[in-house]
């Protein structure tokens, strides 16, 4: 499979997306101003000590306040912006153990409101919530994700010879600080050893400088920051199965290249500068595939297609037979429109960034063994998603309830808003409803205003055709029953909702 990675700057705005055959399977943006926040690591002030949720709110400087709940709080990290001399007692617990579990200290002993905290931003704001916090502290390097917290190692499961999983367990042993830990990931397969102790030296080297700024910082402050989007995609992305890396900006591919050659330097032939003329997203085809992916609505190569739906709690994914009409039996068509759907799904979980819990409502099986075929095709298809996801069987309805972990927001938070019309519902009130609105409004106002001889009514131009054309024995018979006269004026520039009523 040929898997390549597209680079577009335009202004402030930068764009990855990963490409698998040709076909756009993840979009990572990048503006600046709403950049992600996730594995940035900071000074921050406990403004907030919640006992009853056994959580805190951690001002780390941003526009609401982050939230750390207590199972995400180690206490040797909560004395490192002590001053020389200070020895807090602070209970011993194990850095594994889950907030529920039996001996866990309550939040209220740990921490307490104005404590300046070493924090790790672990999900980023999302909506009106504020960002996920964590003191278990992860520094990602190319080749290891060094944990200062955690004496533990651990290898990548995609690495699966027992030979080599010895030799990289054998060397990060032996070099790793004593109480901290390290997670060997799938790319430090056949890597020789002296860059696995490189990316040691500049991961302890950068917990060095944390460690120390954040004793002569005062929170809220900015400790360490994550690497810019384009270098976490190749830090993260960029193994054996990228054919090529192709980026638009000079400065960006000056950037990649150094990275490329300091930890990589066997891929540096991958990485190409774009000289053409027309937009690269243009060349590549990703342009038309973000238009094409991202509407409510998605059509299935059978026919079939996707209704996607994002509410408060869920996203709702509904399955429609649609165009397709199949060729032997019911029970035949429906397997095969399921089993495509449950393909585009995961392709789109992975494209829109979609996270939380998930339904998805496929049409229905009568035989047992076709929904234990499309549910065997949606794991297989989550495996190529980096993402963590948990699935439950298909129910008797139909329906797959899971999960996939979400630590940003979804691509549509970054390309679209809400529609300054409907607010974002998808609907409004309907042109007749509005009217007899209008015509109880009429009632309510002349028994107000008993001496009126006139009442005005202050609309769109549709809703003044409506009455016009569609109400007008009526407007004529509440005329003659209130002995008034109704004047409607049409102002192109309210809201399809919006009305006035008054008397004159």
């Amino acid at each position: 499979m040929s898997t390549e990675i597209i680079c577009n700057t335009t202004g402030r705005e930068t764009r990855v997306a990963l490409l698998e055959n040709g076909n756009l399977v993840e979009l990572l943006i990048d503006r600046g101003d709403n950049r992600g926040y996730v594995g940035n690591v900071y000074l921050g002030k406990v403004v907030r000590v919640l006992p009853g949720m056994q959580a805190a709110f951690v001002d780390i400087g941003m526009e609401r306040a982050a939230f750390l709940y207590v199972g995400d709080i180690h206490p040797q990290l909560l004395h490192l912006h002590l001053e020389d001399g200070e020895h807090p007692v602070m209970p011993q617990i194990d850095a594994n153990r889950v907030a529920n579990r039996a001996g866990q200290p309550p939040i209220q002993d740990l921490l307490k409101e104005g404590q300046e905290i070493v924090v790790q931003v672990a999900k980023d704001p999302i909506g009106t919530k504020g960002a996920r916090l964590t003191t278990h502290i992860a520094l990602p390097g190319r080749y290891l994700v060094f944990m200062p917290t955690v004496e533990h190692v651990g290898i990548s499961r995609r690495i699966d010879k027992d030979k080599e999983r010895r030799r990289l367990r054998d060397f990060v042993e032996k070099n790793r600080p004593k109480g901290a830990g390290f997670i060997v990931r799938t790319v430090c397969e056949k890597q020789p050893l002296e860059n696995l102790k490189a990316d040691i030296d500049y991961l302890l080297s950068t917990w060095e400088k944390i460690q120390v700024t954040s004793k002569t910082s005062k929170a809220p402050a900015v400790l360490h920051e994550d690497s810019g989007l384009v270098l976490r995609s190749v830090r993260d992305l960029f193994d054996d199965d990228i054919s090529r890396m192709v980026v638009d900006e000079k400065s960006v591919y000056d950037d990649v290249s150094r990275f490329v050659g300091d930890f990589m330097p066997r891929f540096k032939d991958r990485v190409h500068y774009y000289r053409g003329a027309e937009p690269i997203f243009d060349t590549y085809g990703v342009e038309t595939q973000i238009k094409r992916s991202l509407g409510r609505k998605v059509w299935l190569k059978s026919g079939g297609y996707l209704v996607i739906d994002q509410t408060e709690a869920l996203m709702a994914i509904d399955v429609n037979s649609g165009k397709f009409v199949g060729t032997s039996s019911l029970e035949d068509t429906t397997l095969q429109i399921n089993l495509e759907a449950v393909e585009e799904v995961v392709h789109q979980l992975r494209l829109r960034n979609m996270g939380g819990l998930i339904i998805i409502d496929l049409i229905d099986m009568d035989q047992e063994d076709n929904r234990e075929k499309v549910y065997k095709a949606l794991e297989v298809a989550l495996r190529q998603d980096r993402a963590r996801t948990n699935v439950l069987k298909i129910s008797e309805l139909g329906l797959v309830e899971m999960t996939r972990k979400r630590v940003q927001e979804g691509l549509d938070r970054y390309l679209t808003e809400s529609c300054p019309v409907c607010g974002g519902t998808g609907v409004v009130r309907s042109r007749t409803t509005v009217c007899y609105d209008i015509f109880r409004d009429l009632r309510r106002e002349k028994h107000r205003n008993r001496a009126a001889e006139q009442l005005f009514v202050n609309t769109t131009p549709d809703i003044a055709d409506e009455i016009y054309s569609d109400h007008f024995d009526e407007i004529e018979a509440l005329e003659e029953k209130l002995k008034v006269r109704v004047v409607v004026r049409a102002l192109a520039h309210y809201h399809p909702e919006q009305y006035e009523v008054y008397g004159g």
